[in-house]
């Protein structure tokens, strides 16, 4: 585990103030590195901490951040567009808030996320079709030659003609291998299982085939550390509970997914109107959301009554 001493974040508070002065910036950092302390000391081994905040506080926070949660155990500085293109004034248009994302230690929680193919990429890439479904053509072959299995020919065709070698996708053997192990098959033999479940297409001219990639089995695009697919919450939206800080919904379900399990607690200690609270019982995970106002108390109310029927 880290471990965090109060003097070493004091002295880093204390060079922040030496630097910015008494101002309202300082008082922030002053009161976020207290509950920052508190945080990564109830946190579990396994767990990870989410600090959102805009740019004007994220180079600040990410330094108190590290001498607490140590420098190898930041992860990542996610960019969430959170707005459409504006004006700035005598500047380049503001539209991003920073995700900063630290775990306990080098064991934590992480769940691959995929975000859904956008429009374009399905019709620039998957521009072929049989009666199976919509597909796109996948090279079986990389660079270089190699003199195992690999560098063999199989049906005709030598790779090491051209300097290459049979490059077998593993993602499309697990689709197809069932119970076979096929770790003890040679690559002619892999190649002859993909053939056999139709996913080799056989070029009318050349003599190179290519794996076929159906759109039905591609599981989407990692998650990156730039989120634009996730809009801020419309005027309009039936979700808006016209709470300033509201943030949506599929924001927190994307991170609650990725860094916890079914029945994980999920500690949000600045919850405002709960959404965090709400993605986190509509995965089912267990949730504490901490907040002083009273507006925020009676939001988060409303909102799990109205959304689970949940009652005090």
């Amino acid at each position: 585990l880290v471990t965090v001493t109060d003097g070493k974040v004091g002295e880093v508070i204390g060079a922040l103030h030496s630097v910015l002065g008494e101002n309202p910036m300082m008082a922030y950092l002053v009161m976020m590195a207290a509950r920052l302390v508190e945080l990564h000391r109830v946190l579990k081994p396994t767990g990870s901490l989410y600090l959102h905040c805009d740019p004007t506080a994220s180079h600040y926070l990410k330094v108190v951040l590290d001498t607490i949660f140590g420098v190898q155990n930041f992860r990542n500085e996610i960019i969430w567009k959170r707005s459409g293109a504006h004006g700035g004034a005598r500047r380049w248009g503001p539209i991003h808030d920073s995700i900063l994302f630290y775990s306990k230690t080098n064991s934590y929680t992480w769940n691959p996320v995929v975000e859904d193919y956008d429009k374009k990429y399905i019709s620039d890439f998957y521009r072929y079709s049989d009666e199976r479904g919509v597909y796109r053509l996948v090279t079986l072959t990389g660079a270089g030659v190699r003199t195992g299995d690999s560098g063999k020919p199989w049906k005709g065709v030598n790779p090491t003609g051209v300097g290459r070698h049979w490059a077998v996708p593993l993602s499309a053997l697990a689709e197809v291998a069932g119970g076979i192990d096929v770790s003890k098959m040679s690559t002619q033999e892999k190649l002859d299982l993909l053939d056999t479940h139709g996913l080799i297409y056989w070029p009318p001219k050349g003599s190179v085939p290519q794996q076929k990639r159906y759109l039905d089995m591609a599981l989407g695009v990692p998650i990156q550390d730039v989120l634009t697919d996730i809009l801020p919450i419309g005027s309009q939206a039936a979700e808006r509970l016209g709470y300033p800080t509201q943030k949506p919904v599929a924001l927190l379900e994307r991170i609650i997914a990725a860094s916890s399990t079914p029945g994980d607690v999920v500690l949000d200690p600045f919850c405002g109107c709960g959404t965090s609270i709400a993605a986190a019982e509509k995965l089912g995970r267990a949730w504490i959301g901490i907040d002083i106002t009273h507006l925020a108390i009676a939001l988060q109310k409303y909102r799990l009554k109205a959304a689970f029927g949940l009652e005090d």
